[in-house]
């Protein structure tokens, strides 16, 4: 699979394109900090082209007014072609992204079910409501699409999340406006070859590489985007939703968490010490939903950190590219300054930092090991903000009241996660946890079914199930008459006003 990597072109109504001003920016190996391939650097002119095709393609083109079982036709056709290309795109995820191939694998998959899952989804969820109203009228809703869709999409886990707004935004027959993140390109132009393949009719689906300064605010400020879904960091959130309010746009916004972990003394300790490891360090720790701080009861911190050590020993760091390889480097150099400098921040702060070593051969790399900040309090900025790395803040606790205070003392609230076998206090602390998510006694798993997303700073909005089917579609209400109802007769013929009655 180590054939030269293609310079990446923008996908514009069927086409793959350079951009309007010809400029390219490298795209780089997170492994070995060496250049991958270039990519078509998008600008305002390429935004309207996409955006311009994505309008004529909903307004007069064919995918919004065909039949439900013949867009579906497409959507299962495009999930057949990820499960026919899953090597390739594992390769390119892990290429790009530096995750372990042992992981990538699994989002190759799990795109593909993502299409499946919509295609149903649509076939059993574009039905409406009727109401008879004292036999005078019928009321009844429609679901229609809303039109032009733009998706901002990250680079933690590219080709999965972008499958994961693209499948409901098609399946429910909208147009698409992709903006893949910068640092990950390559599994976004395979997913717009993938849908090449697939014969979807031109303008349909399309695709804007760039920076979000750039290609990213030209699409949100786009008066012919009808909607952004948008995941990623919350300042650039907070921003997305300002500027998509001129044009009063619907916006989904799933933005950053610092999930806390609590484990009590009564726990399964072992699986949860298998939960917390997987929760932190699997994804390189670059997971928004990341159990990134622990929370110990007090009589087990010293046990379980001793264990917690001896895991982090043992992680294998390595070549994303091989199969036993479970922390990769970091997507990117910048990014993993920042990971760095938050290590700095804690050891300043008076924590105690615990982390493998990172073997000399793999220095070139943008690798972070696996840590532990030990001895952390609450108020600390590692322990408020997210580092977004292999980075995991640990305290104590004596009490549910003061657990819980410290889980919600902090400005996110995307996930949350409790071990313990006494399952009235797993249900008591979950419901008193500020967050968007909660699992009880398991690590992050979920069920295409329910909806993602977070409260606080975590973000605005669900997806997932049928929340995504209610993001991607507006609702209609029809109202009519089917008896013969009396209406205000106004006009019919002059009245005198109170005023010339009164003078008369």
């Amino acid at each position: 699979m180590a054939a030269k990597i293609s310079n990446v072109l923008h996908y514009i109504n069927g086409e793959f394109v350079e951009g309007a001003s010809g400029n390219y920016f490298e795209n780089i190996n997170p492994f070995t900090n060496e250049v991958i391939n270039e990519v078509a650097g998008g600008l305002k002119e390429d935004i309207d082209a996409a955006v311009r095709a994505a309008k004529e393609a909903f307004d007069n083109g064919p995918w919004r007014t065909m039949s439900v079982q013949e867009r579906m036709t497409y959507i299962l056709r495009i999930a057949d072609l990820i499960e026919k290309h899953a090597e390739e795109i594992s390769y390119l995820e892990s290429l790009d992204t530096g995750l372990p191939i042992s992981q990538t694998k699994k989002q190759a998959a799990r795109a593909a079910e993502n299409f499946r899952f919509y295609a149903e989804m649509v076939k059993s969820r574009m039905v409406g409501e009727a109401y008879h109203v004292d036999g005078q009228f019928l009321n009844y809703t429609i679901y229609k699409p809303v039109g032009v869709a733009g998706l901002i999409t990250p680079w933690n886990a590219p080709f999965m999340l972008e499958t994961w707004k693209v499948a409901p935004a098609l399946a429910t027959g909208n147009t698409v406006v992709l903006k893949p993140a910068e640092w990950s390109p390559l599994t976004a132009n395979k997913l717009a070859e993938i849908i090449h393949e697939a014969g979807l009719p031109k303008g349909v689906f399309n695709v804007v590489h760039g920076f979000g300064e750039t290609a990213g605010a030209s699409l949100v400020a786009h008066p012919d985007v009808r909607l952004i879904s948008f995941t990623g960091e919350t300042t650039t959130g907070s921003e997305i939703i300002k500027n998509s309010a001129d044009t009063l746009k619907k916006t989904s916004m799933e933005l950053g968490g610092k999930s806390p972990v609590i484990v009590f003394a009564d726990a399964d300790l072992e699986k949860a010490l298998d939960a917390v490891v997987w929760g932190i360090f699997s994804f390189n720790g670059e997971r928004c939903t990341a159990n990134s701080r622990l929370f110990l009861e007090k009589s087990i911190y010293d046990s379980f950190v001793e264990k917690l050590k001896e895991r982090v020993k043992n992680i294998s760091i390595g070549d994303p590219m091989d199969p036993l390889t479970e922390v990769g480097p970091l997507i990117h150099r910048k990014h993993w300054e920042t990971v760095m400098n938050y290590i700095e921040i804690a050891k300043q702060e008076g924590a105690e930092v615990y982390s493998a070593d990172v073997p000399e051969e793999l220095k070139k790399g943008n690798f972070v090991p696996p840590t532990l900040l030990l001895n952390c309090h609450n108020s600390m900025k590692v322990a408020q903000e997210e580092i977004f790395g292999p980075v995991m803040a640990v305290m104590s606790f004596e009490t549910e009241e003061e657990v819980i205070r410290m889980a919600n003392d902090v400005k996110y609230g995307l996930a949350a996660y409790v071990w313990t076998n006494d399952i009235k206090r797993g249900h008591r602390i979950a419901q008193s946890i500020e967050s968007g998510m909660a699992w009880v006694n398991s690590q992050n798993v979920r069920d295409l079914r329910i909806p993602f997303g977070g409260t606080k700073y975590s973000g605005i909005g669900r997806e997932g199930g049928h929340y995504s089917f209610d993001f991607y579609t507006e609702v209609q209400v029809i109202h009519v008459s089917i008896g013969d109802h009396p209406i205000p007769k106004f006009g019919k013929s002059k009245q005198p006003s109170a005023a010339s009655a009164q003078h008369g």
